[in-house]
């Protein structure tokens, strides 16, 4: 394995992590900032206001974006798998 391949196995990594964590995050971040804009035009602070639409939030992403994050993330692996080569001897 040549340092090139290792830093191109890392770099193809971590954009297969950004892609498949990025339609939760985002769902997340805009249920935060609906939140955020609710409380601050009706002064309602209450601290479990903010976890408990975010976490709603996520668990539908999850079930509405999981089979798609598993697809992918198998494909990556049995690629990955299969690129490597067997030396036996």
């Amino acid at each position: 394995m040549t340092q090139e391949f290792a830093v191109s196995i890392g770099r193809e990594t971590l954009g297969l992590v950004l892609m498949v964590s990025a339609p939760v995050i985002g769902l997340a971040l805009a249920v935060g900032i609906m939140v955020s804009l609710f409380q601050a035009t009706t002064q309602i602070h209450e601290q479990t206001l903010t976890f408990a639409p975010k976490i709603v939030a996520v668990f539908m992403g999850l079930l509405i974006f999981g089979p798609w994050m598993l697809t992918t993330v198998s494909e990556f692996t049995v690629r990955l798998f299969t690129g490597i080569p067997l030396n036996i001897r």
